[in-house]
């Protein structure tokens, strides 16, 4: 499979299959994705693969924090509130998810639960949790995001589904707790991945992409 159709067929999945990653394929995943690039070849990331119990632990841990209705406390930025064409395309990924899922406008309690289903993983068989030293800040981030991209493109490869997830970094206490993190280390964000679901409606979702000229401009 070339890049543009790797590019072309990944999306992302909200809807899982209950059939594990087989471990010699995880092995190769993530070890292919060691080839990103990063700033000064830094390689900031510490990634947790979590599977099995233990995810079903975590999970667990990450509702009870959020149904505490306690404010999230990330390690790093993520209070920003999007404005003007970012917060409409915000609206339309938004409106492209609760559609297929069947959820009206008005009903705040369907959006809220399908909300909640972020820190369930999606009942996906693993999570992928992105942690780097605090001190590395916005360069250590566009590193993380070059990693995770390289594992989307290559889970999709090996035909694994997954979903790249802001709100696995909102509420890090459980994480830390779980894991023995040193202070030093921050949660950035998170993917849940797995085999996906074809039939299930979340599955059925797709957000649409600017055209080019919006983006772009070539000198």
């Amino acid at each position: 499979m070339n890049m543009s159709d790797l590019l072309n067929q990944r999306h992302s999945c909200r809807a899982f299959l209950d059939k594990p990653v087989p471990t010699e394929t995880l092995e190769q995943i993530f070890e292919l994705a060691q080839r990103a690039p990063s700033n000064c070849n830094v390689q900031p990331w510490q990634t947790l693969v979590v599977s099995g119990e233990q995810k079903d632990a975590l999970s667990q841990a990450l509702v009870n924090a959020v149904m505490q209705q306690q404010p999230p406390n990330p390690d790093f930025n993520w209070a920003i509130a999007y404005q003007n064409e970012h917060r409409e395309r915000q609206f339309g990924s938004a409106n492209a998810l609760y559609g297929a899922l069947g959820i009206a406008r008005e009903d705040k309690r369907a959006r809220q639960m399908a909300m909640l289903r972020n820190w369930q993983f999606f009942d996906a068989p693993h999570v992928a949790i992105f942690t780097m030293d605090k001190y590395l800040d916005i360069m250590g981030a566009v590193d993380m995001g070059i990693y995770a991209q390289n594992l989307s493109l290559i889970m999709q490869e090996h035909g694994v589904s997954n979903c790249m997830q802001g709100a696995l970094g909102q509420f890090p206490d459980p994480i830390r707790e779980m894991f023995g993190l040193p202070d030093e280390r921050g949660v950035l964000f998170g993917m849940s991945f797995g085999y996906a679901d074809p039939d299930a409606p979340a599955n059925q979702a797709r957000t649409t992409r600017e055209d080019l000229k919006t983006n772009v401009q070539f000198f």
